[in-house]
């Protein structure tokens, strides 16, 4: 049987969709990118915020439209969604055959050999403790790069956040396991870039070693021959001066740090229970800017209860201020079962869309500054595709993320690789995207 998928929501989640495609592959299923062709669609749900689960229920319902006018004879839904309201959604979604948890992917063959068999919807509930981490993967992504996943679950225990809810505690791979994965994926699929992961990279290794390993994992990964590696994400309170040190001098390190501070009032970090406040963010810039090599993305909660005006501002001035240089804002979502939920001053939805927009605008200005920065200056760039409209090539530099970041257009006067690592002169910037040309691979 053909089985298809649709994965939603963040880069862990698409790392669980290809661990989820190896185990169906090795266990004879036949995939496709085609969900009319499927006989079988797997949609794996995100359920992070509200906008997530809106968009994760249309997409059930879109893919149980193949049930009705297609071949598609089962629909099964994973993910977060499904770990978190498996019951509920069991009820109130008779098109979907088979509900899985976060934590049942190696079994997912067999659960659906099973609904086969007997032809009924079933749901498998599971213990979001379990973990298996598994090398094997179907990769999803472009070939040139890869995520990789170092750890599982979250102990922050953030006010606003339900993923501990949903994804257990904090729980780390070994640094032999990932090291193995890695290699696989450089030296048999030729991936140039990995990107590790985690719901917070900065803690590794804390729950089996006895200590942040962080800087330990690094070294062993730069000895293989991967040429670029990136970290997402890095909780400021644990980015020590060592993390700094080595990825300032070690040239395979992305000299990328993705920080969410989420706020920086002291008043709001206190109420989320964010473990640090703004003079604490302040002393981490300074130690950042001093390696003056650094490219700095943040996000930013706006709008969370009790934000008032002087809060919002104080929020805005540090935007304003000009040292990030990649931001993301979301507005406050309130999360069933989450503390923020149950705080009395919930913000009107149109004033968090309000001071959503203006720090979007300063931040756009901020960006657009530190860019014209680098006039002149010949970087490195990954080369991902061509961009028809414009008639150039376009890629990434290491100071840009795969899926969130700017790009940089080029031209060439020789023929280019994808996946390949090429120098380009920064000639001006573009809508916040950098132009240039190739001096040379």
């Amino acid at each position: 049987m053909k089985i298809g998928t649709v994965s939603l929501g963040c880069d862990k989640n698409r790392i669980d969709t290809e661990n989820m495609l190896a185990f169906l592959k090795d266990d004879g299923f036949e995939l496709t990118a085609n969900p009319e062709d499927a006989d079988i669609i797997i949609v794996n749900t995100c359920a992070f915020i509200e906008s997530a689960k809106t968009e994760s229920i249309d997409t059930i319902f879109e893919m149980a439209q193949y049930k009705k006018e297609g071949k598609c004879k089962y629909l099964v839904v994973t993910g977060c969604l499904s770990q978190r309201y498996m019951k509920d959604l069991y009820d109130q979604m008779p098109e979907v055959d088979l509900f899985v948890g976060t934590a049942s992917y190696s079994k997912l063959p067999q659960y659906i050999k099973e609904m086969v068999k007997t032809n009924t919807r079933n749901y498998y509930e599971n213990d979001i403790n379990e973990r298996y981490f598994s090398p094997k993967r179907v990769l999803t992504t472009p070939q040139h790069f890869a995520y990789v996943k170092i750890a599982e679950g979250c102990d922050n225990h953030c006010t606003y956040c339900a993923i501990p809810a949903i994804r257990g505690k904090y729980t780390s791979r070994t640094i032999e396991d990932i090291e193995a994965e890695v290699k696989e994926l450089v030296d048999k699929f030729g991936v140039q870039e990995i990107v590790l992961v985690a719901q917070d990279v900065s803690k590794f290794g804390h729950d089996i070693y006895g200590a942040k390993k962080l800087v330990d994992l690094l070294k062993v990964l730069c000895k293989t021959n991967v040429a670029w590696i990136r970290l997402l994400y890095l909780y400021p309170e644990n980015i020590t001066d060592e993390l700094l040190d080595f990825m300032a001098n070690e040239e395979k390190m992305c000299k990328y740090l993705d920080i969410p501070l989420q706020h920086v009032s002291d008043k709001i970090l206190k109420l989320m229970n964010r473990h640090l406040q703004k003079a604490d963010i302040e002393k981490l810039f300074q130690r950042i800017e001093s390696y003056n090599c650094f490219t700095i993305r943040s996000t930013f909660i706006v709008g969370f209860p009790r934000e008032d005006e002087k809060d919002f501002k104080e929020l805005y001035d540090f935007i304003k201020e000009g040292r990030i240089d990649r931001c993301g804002f979301f507005a406050y979502s309130k999360e069933e079962g989450t503390a923020a939920a149950r705080l009395s001053g919930q913000i009107e939805e149109s004033v968090k869309l309000e001071r959503q927009a203006k720090l979007y605008k300063a931040q756009q200005k901020v960006m657009a500054k530190r860019m014209t920065s680098q006039l002149g200056r010949v970087v490195d760039v990954i080369y991902e595709g061509i961009d028809y409209d414009k008639q150039m090539f376009y890629g990434r530099s290491k100071s840009d993320a795969p899926e969130i970041d700017t790009k940089v257009f080029f031209t060439s006067e020789n023929l280019v690789d994808v996946g390949s690592i090429y120098k380009v002169q920064i000639e001006k910037v573009e809508d916040l995207n950098y132009i240039g040309k190739v001096v040379e691979k």
